[in-house]
């Protein structure tokens, strides 16, 4: 039987990547790393909290890192004793890349699954967005954060977000009240004689003076032009540090963030220390900054460099290339855990027995 025809069952996907956090960060500061056993315990934590509120199907990507490995294992040893949601895992080929979220997103939508829940860090999620917004699809993701800097997922036992998603998936909760708009950076390069580019960043693109994207993940100052934020939280880790400490923007009000960063001291109009990684706090010259207006472009003045999407080294420009960015609002839908677990409370979702509890 296909995934299609079986979509009267509540289904959710879910996307776990087993190197997240393992980029030069965790190395020149210090951050934690999550072990493969950690990340299944995630999962599993997530399935049965998912299945007891109604979920009956889960989608899982396939990896090469070993989350599948012992996911099936620990299947095999606990299928009497447990009830888990039908799982399955999605028909493709793992790389160990970021191809792998690409491709199981798109799997994902084509099943028609209700909710994507990921577990990775910014970079991470950012994948699995892209896909979402070229496809135009309204399928919400639930966030866990398991990468090296995770200023768009939130922090939360698993559990509950299992319980909040299985309460959306299976309708128990409406989507008016489980589901909540993000914004982000829409990231646009015009070439006329090569064709343009467009990305998508959820937190943060920032431009950099280097030639060539290297090291993908960006953590040295000196290097650093502007950066675009689409929110910005003075308690975040990574470059939207700089601009919560400037000026907080939160996820739910309207507009962004961008700040043009200084060459050096002498042309700053202040210096600001910034955790731009965990334990890695640094000064960075600020020359100015401003709110972002939703859909008015930004052209940057860098002629030529590279676009860092949420951390990470995207995108190189040249000379005659132009760079944009955009705030888009309303551009992707979150599960909002909270306000599903409250709304689970107060209509008693969860309660049994013939007489309800005061």
């Amino acid at each position: 039987m296909t995934a299609r025809a079986r979509l009267s069952e509540p289904t959710i996907g879910i996307i776990a990547n087993p190197v997240s956090a393992r980029d030069i960060r965790r190395v020149v500061a210090n951050a934690g790393n999550l072990q493969i056993t950690d990340r299944v315990n995630i999962v599993l934590r997530v399935l049965s909290s998912a299945a007891a509120c109604g979920v009956k199907r889960a989608l899982l990507m396939p990896d090469r890192g070993g989350i599948r490995a012992l996911l099936e294992r620990h299947f095999k040893r606990t299928h009497e004793s447990v009830s888990w949601p039908e799982i399955e895992f999605l028909d493709m080929e793992p790389t160990s890349t970021v191809d792998d979220t690409f491709q199981a997103t798109r799997l994902l939508l084509h099943a028609g699954v209700a909710a994507i829940v990921v577990l990775g860090g910014d970079g991470t999620h950012r994948a699995v967005v892209r896909e979402l917004v070229q496809a135009r699809a309204r399928i919400p993701i639930a966030g866990l954060s398991t990468g090296t800097n995770n200023a768009f997922p939130e922090m939360r036992e698993p559990t509950i977000t299992g319980m909040a998603v299985g309460l959306f998936a299976s309708g128990r909760v409406a989507a008016a009240d489980a589901l909540t708009p993000n914004k982000l950076i829409d990231v646009h390069i015009a070439d006329a004689v090569r064709g343009d580019r467009r990305d998508v960043a959820i937190v943060d693109a920032v431009i950099t003076h280097d030639r060539s994207i290297g090291a993908r993940a960006l953590w040295k100052t000196n290097s650093l032009d502007a950066a675009y934020l689409a929110f910005a939280d003075a308690q975040s880790i990574g470059l939207s540090a700089i601009g919560g400490l400037l000026h907080p923007v939160g996820r739910r009000e309207p507009g962004g963030l961008a700040v043009q960063i200084a060459h050096d001291g002498r042309h700053a109009l202040l210096a600001l220390d910034a955790p731009i990684a965990p334990g890695l706090v640094r000064s960075v010259p600020i020359a100015s900054w401003q709110r972002m207006v939703a859909d008015e472009p930004m052209a940057i003045a860098a002629t030529a460099g590279t676009v860092a999407l949420d951390g990470e080294r995207e995108l190189a420009f040249e000379p005659g290339q132009t760079v944009q960015m955009t705030l888009r609002e309303n551009a992707f839908f979150t599960v909002d855990v909270a306000r599903c677990m409250t709304v689970a409370a107060e209509q008693g979702l969860l309660r049994s027995g013939a007489r309800p509890i005061p």
